[in-house]
């Protein structure tokens, strides 16, 4: 079976890829003739662990391909998926014109050729709840028939960037949304060989399965700023957060997912999809009160770090050097879209901080953000010379288990505020440390 995918981001990549491992005929498709060029050369554009290895084999296999001929694609592909971006527009709306865009030059190729065959188009972008109907009323502009030459399908994608592959090689579950048996037994056929282990593949109207992906992300958003709501009243009333988030987990009925306390969240999708979905039920007439609270909340606590490092130094940064560990929005990806970690070190820089920072992966994404505003390590320890404080915003494995003695022989001041819940308060304070975290005891 020949399948097609239009865009190579994340989405894109990874689903293409992993279609090809597992033995089908997949073409990507992008406008961007670098990014083309670096794919066939074997070599990702994006950083997710195990995707080079999947990449260079299926391309040396010839299972996978990479163009910038849109209409090769469409006219070879039974299967289409469309991982197009779908950024917020001003009013947190998704932007869908990238989507309608490709549909309408979609209608183009095969209203115009001569070789009338069926396909089967996949919404695996996060679309607004309505969009399968409107691909569908483009395509049908064009002449082409809705049951004979095509059917859309919505397929949202639930991958957690830095364990994209593995999420999309076992899915706990894959969500089929369409009202057609023709469509709904291709896509299973599809799906098939990664569920082997009994995991459900659910086939519900397109509807129903563009809300799933945006009541998910929605709900787990919720889970996050939450429990930072309950951290900063731990705070007030000298309660320990770490104790607090365990007892809670040990409920079946909540577990201990995602309540992990901290800067708040980011990434590509869940303040994306949050906005959207609020703004859904704006436009229908529904006032969404505990996605307004979750947005609210997250917008705090994006800007509390930098405000309690500015507070311990009396109003202002000038003169003063702070040493960021981490800068993508989460560990195991180079992501920066939304990261709290660009949230902190704009009010530092605001408050006359000078910055020198170290990410794994994240420092060229950075760099195209903030260009020589900042100053960027070769490793953790190389931003620690002369440092007044270290502001701990991401969570890799690679801050966890510092040498604490290095680090205090380095920096000017043993001083560090954890944004992320790394280092035990008590093992601070045994070395000596002033230390701060979110909704723990501090050590000073």
């Amino acid at each position: 079976m020949k399948i097609g995918v239009v865009g190579t981001g994340y989405v894109g990549l990874v689903t293409g890829t992993c279609f090809a491992e597992m033995g089908f005929d997949v073409t990507c498709v992008d406008i961007d003739e670098k990014k083309i060029e670096l794919l066939q050369s074997g070599t990702s554009t994006i950083y997710e662990e195990g995707l080079d290895q999947l990449l260079r084999r299926n391309l040396r296999d010839h299972r996978l391909s990479f163009t910038t001929d849109l209409q090769d694609a469409a006219q070879h592909s039974l299967v289409l998926f469309l991982a197009l971006p779908t950024p917020p527009g001003e009013d947190g709306s998704a932007d869908l014109s990238f989507v309608e865009t490709v549909i309408r030059d979609l209608g183009s190729i095969w209203s115009e050729s001569a070789d009338k065959s069926y396909h089967v188009v996949v919404n695996k972008s996060t679309v607004t709840v309505g969009t399968a109907d409107r691909v569908s009323e483009i395509l049908q502009d064009f002449g082409l028939v809705a049951g004979e030459d095509f059917d859309v399908v919505s397929n949202p994608e639930f991958l957690r960037e830095g364990v994209a592959v593995l999420d999309f090689m076992k899915p706990e579950r894959v969500i089929i949304g369409t009202e057609s048996e023709r469509a709904a037994e291709i896509m299973k056929s599809l799906y098939e060989p990664f569920v082997r282990q009994g995991n459900p593949i659910v086939v519900m109207d397109a509807r129903s399965a563009e809300l799933t992906k945006y009541a998910a992300n929605s709900f787990l958003a919720t889970k996050i700023s939450f429990i930072n709501e309950v951290a900063n009243l731990c705070e007030k009333l000298g309660a320990n957060v770490d104790q607090v988030r365990h007892g809670m987990g040990l409920d079946s009925r909540i577990g201990n997912l995602f309540l992990y306390p901290g800067i708040g969240f980011g990434g590509s999708c869940f303040p994306k999809d949050v906005q959207a979905l609020r703004n859904t039920a704006t436009k229908n007439g529904y006032t969404f009160k505990i996605l307004d609270a979750v947005l609210e909340v997250n917008d705090i606590q994006r800007n509390l770090l930098a405000s309690r490092i500015i507070e311990r130094f009396g109003g202002s940064l000038s003169g003063k050097k702070i040493a960021i560990w981490g800068l993508s929005f989460k560990a195991q990806t180079d992501d920066v879209r939304e990261s709290p970690a660009h949230s902190v070190i704009n009010g530092l820089l605001e408050a006359g901080a000078e910055i020198f920072a170290f990410d794994p992966e994240a420092i060229e994404t950075t760099r195209a953000v903030f260009g020589d505003k900042l100053n960027y390590g070769s490793d953790p320890y190389d931003v620690l010379t002369d440092a007044d404080a270290l502001a701990v915003c991401t969570e890799w494995h690679e801050f966890r288990r510092p040498d604490y003695d290095r680090v205090r022989e380095l920096m000017k001041n043993p001083l560090v505020f954890d944004g992320r819940n790394l280092f035990r308060p008590e093992k601070m304070k045994q070395f000596g440390w002033e230390y701060y975290s979110i909704g723990r005891p501090s050590s000073e």
